[in-house]
């Protein structure tokens, strides 16, 4: 992992073709502190997700594209962005990319 990574404060997961968990900066083991934390790197993200975010996440893995959503959890509103990575030209996993957003926040539109 990229040293600068590591204290980013975004939560990075990575997990690879078969959604073996691989890495996960300290914010990500921050937020999944109660699921395991660094502990969950080496296993399966299917292990904690519902039916329905398993296709999503298996649909990606098979074909690309990605998954783009805001949630809100204890008052905090997040950007989730998920999306395959590629070796060789092959997607050889996934990266998540959760991000800590303001309530109401500024929109460009720039030309």
């Amino acid at each position: 992992m990229h040293e600068w990574i590591k204290s980013f404060p975004a939560a990075i997961t990575v997990c690879d073709r078969e959604g073996v968990i691989l890495e996960m900066n300290e914010k990500a083991c921050a937020t999944f502190a109660a699921q395991g934390g660094e502990a969950l790197i080496g296993t399966s993200l299917f292990a904690c997700h519902k039916p329905a975010s398993i296709e999503k996440i298996r649909r990606m893995l098979a074909s690309g594209g990605n998954n783009v959503y805001t949630i809100e959890k204890n008052g905090v509103k997040k950007l989730i962005y998920q999306q395959p990575w590629y070796k060789d030209g092959e997607i050889a996993g996934l990266v998540e990319i959760s991000l800590e957003i303001p309530e109401v926040m500024e929109h460009h539109v720039r030309s």
